[in-house]
């Protein structure tokens, strides 16, 4: 199957991929939508993994209160320039981020920093393997990773607080 602008545009719209990738990645899946966004989840993966090791000195704190007032979340999330902390997409990542601790109640950002005092799955514990609120067949890992492969830079959720009122 040819690959049309239009196929170029829908799957850089889905997915912000770059013109470039989103190209080669409908070429290689051969007009195929669906593995083309495989492709691309695959690549930003593996850029992630590569990227995993740099410093992350810049980012935000993002403040997010919920139910009249009565839950509040703080969440550090962190890159590597503050030109990236200040876009748009990052700034909403943050936000998302801290609307899932506050649904959530997560105890752990990763399996890492897991204590064995906290009972339950990492689905119920770990920020980072929680499916998303809005999207549950995405985790919060997820949206890192797919933050990480658009910006060209590593993220990471440093931290985060979660208070509410009588708990």
């Amino acid at each position: 199957m040819a690959v049309t602008t239009d196929m170029i545009k829908q799957l850089r719209d889905d997915t912000g991929a770059g013109v470039m990738d989103a190209k080669r990645a409908l070429d290689d899946a051969a007009g195929d939508m669906a593995r083309a966004r495989e492709i691309l989840r695959e690549k930003g993966l593996a850029a992630a993994a590569k990227r995993s090791e740099r410093e992350t000195n810049q980012g935000v704190v993002e403040a997010y209160i919920h139910a009249g007032g009565r839950i509040g979340v703080l969440v550090e999330l962190n890159c590597e320039t503050d030109f990236v902390a200040n876009t748009p997409d990052f700034r909403q990542l943050a936000r998302d981020v801290a609307m899932q601790v506050a649904a959530m109640q997560p105890l752990a950002v990763d399996v890492e920093s897991r204590t064995p005092e906290m009972e339950g799955s990492d689905e119920e514990i770990v920020l980072l393997a929680q499916p998303f609120i809005k999207d549950g067949s995405r985790t919060i890992g997820d949206l890192v990773t797919e933050a990480i492969a658009k910006t060209g830079e590593n993220i990471r959720v440093a931290r985060f607080s979660r208070f509410e009122l009588g708990g």
